[in-house]
């Protein structure tokens, strides 16, 4: 698919403030600092529309925008990061928990870890989670471009053996490797949503 226009729509801290269309949407969540906002300008072939900082924990709401006008890209808060005051970290959590369980719109889930570092624990729960309530979602590896090819291979199979799941796109925002991977499995659960 060939990303042809792409808009921030809005920011949303509570249920109430989700859009009320029923286009089709795409979760992208991780831990803070991941590269969540990276992969997706990455995917739109933009620089600045998903907004990247240095410093974890900057996206603290659901952030909407709209793709070819057609779907929502959805950027999650990311979790895990200890300098984000407690109230406002469980307060993600809560959102977030949320959004997942009730948005009949969310056609797939897409769960970012760095291929540089073992999945968290707070991975381990949050794939688990997609998995017990039969959510459609893909696993990808962000920054591969950082490792040389052995680190690479040793690292997915890490994640692999931790997060028990066998298919993991490798992904790099600077190369490009992996996008056309990351938006076929965007457009099968775009059809699988208008069946």
């Amino acid at each position: 698919m060939k990303p042809t226009s792409a808009e921030f729509v809005k920011s949303a801290f509570q249920e109430t403030d989700w859009p009320r269309e029923a286009r089709p949407e795409i979760a992208f969540l991780g831990r803070s600092n991941v590269g969540k906002s990276s992969l997706i300008n990455s995917l739109l072939g933009t620089k600045g529309l998903a907004r990247t900082s240095s410093t974890p924990g900057r996206t603290q709401a659901l952030n909407f925008f709209l793709v070819n006008n057609r779907f929502h890209f959805v950027d999650l808060p990311g979790f895990g990061y200890a300098r984000v005051p407690e109230r406002i970290r469980s307060g993600w959590g809560e959102m977030v928990t949320s959004y997942l369980a009730k948005r009949t719109q969310l056609v797939l889930s897409i769960h970012i870890v760095d291929s540089r570092h073992e999945p968290t624990k707070q991975d381990l729960q949050l794939h688990e989670w997609l998995e017990h309530y039969s959510r459609p979602h893909l696993l990808v590896a962000t920054k591969s471009d950082k490792l040389s090819n052995n680190e690479l291979r040793k690292n997915i199979g890490s994640v692999q053996r931790t997060l028990h799941e066998d298919a993991v796109v490798v992904y790099s925002a600077r190369t490009g490797q992996g996008r056309d991977q990351v938006w076929q499995a965007i457009e099968s659960a775009l059809a699988a949503f208008s069946c």
